[in-house]
């Protein structure tokens, strides 16, 4: 499996299927595995999810290779969706 770094503390896999991140620092990581969805139009996502009454935990932000945002689903849990840049 390899890894693409993505600042000093983050790094992930890309295939394009199932990918894995992994954050080094304490004080970015997520306290359980964060599921991170992607999607086509993120201020259409981040205005459904809000409209749907789910609270935002990270606003949009940008990374290398897109931009995402943090959300918290019913059940408390945390969730992302990300916009790739385009290719």
């Amino acid at each position: 499996m390899k890894m693409t770094g993505f600042g000093p503390t983050y790094a992930c896999t890309m295939s394009g299927d199932v990918d894995l991140g992994l954050q080094a620092d304490p004080a970015e990581a997520s306290k359980a595995p964060l599921p991170v969805i992607e999607v086509e139009d993120l201020e259409a996502t981040l205005a459904a999810v809000t409209a749907a009454g789910a609270a935002v935990t990270k606003p949009i932000f940008s990374f290398p290779g897109g931009r995402r945002f943090h959300f918290l689903d019913p059940s408390g849990n945390e969730l992302a969706a990300m916009q790739a840049d385009p290719a």
